[in-house]
């Protein structure tokens, strides 16, 4: 994929972006009035929803990219001392039923990552929440060798979920995107198809990007 030229509205988002570069996330929540909590472990998606406020995402957590209008995906990426990706990098759900007819040129994922706005920021569990740093932005998106890295994931994996073999599906499978349970708990159940073809009861799945991938991605 080439990397198109942006426009003047994707440039000022962008440059709106890395002013917020040196900022503190108690210094960006003071001027959002927002309350920072003291840890991230109950709220992993909090810093994610303070950048998109600061920037005015418009998505929410609708199946489209954070910026519709703009053709733009926002990602945060928690960075260790060394500067590498200390966690892998949730992109969307995995439809798990009528699935059938989706390839990964129509894909919600493939949508999602083709032009994406990282934000790195300083994840370190050592830092309190508030002065942990935010990083200078870029904008990234796949080169034809990345995405095709991408789709054979991708299409691994659905093979595995439309043969009814989602409860098979580990962590370990995907060089560079991974299938993993997404909900708040263990609890909450969705439908899938089974080995017999019946519909069963299965925790949600989402698609993540590998650190190892992210941080190829913060090399470029």
């Amino acid at each position: 994929m080439e990397f198109n030229e942006i426009t003047e509205a994707q440039d000022r988002l962008v440059q709106k972006s890395r002013a917020l570069a040196g900022l503190s996330l108690g210094e960006l929540a003071d001027t959002l009035q927002l309350n920072v909590p003291s840890s991230l472990k109950r709220e992993k998606g909090w810093v994610g929803m303070l950048i998109e406020t600061a920037l005015g995402a418009t998505a929410g957590s609708k199946p489209q990219q954070d910026f519709p209008e703009l053709g733009i995906e926002l990602k945060t990426i928690p960075l260790s001392f060394d500067n590498l990706p200390l966690e892998t990098t949730y992109v969307c759900y995995a439809p798990l039923m009528g699935n059938h007819s989706i390839t990964w040129e129509t894909s919600n994922i493939r949508n999602k990552l083709q032009r994406v706005l990282w934000l790195p920021i300083q994840g370190e569990r050592e830092i309190p929440v508030n002065e942990r740093l935010i990083g200078t932005a870029f904008l990234w998106q796949p080169s034809a060798e990345q995405e095709q890295r991408m789709k054979v994931d991708w299409e691994e994996l659905m093979d595995m979920i439309c043969l009814g073999r989602v409860e098979q599906i580990t962590a370990s499978i995907g060089e560079v995107i991974q299938l993993r349970p997404k909900a708040a708990n263990g609890k909450a159940l969705t439908s899938a198809i089974g080995e017999d073809g019946a519909v069963i009861k299965t925790r949600p799945r989402g698609f993540y990007l590998r650190k190892s991938f992210t941080a190829e991605i913060l090399c470029v």
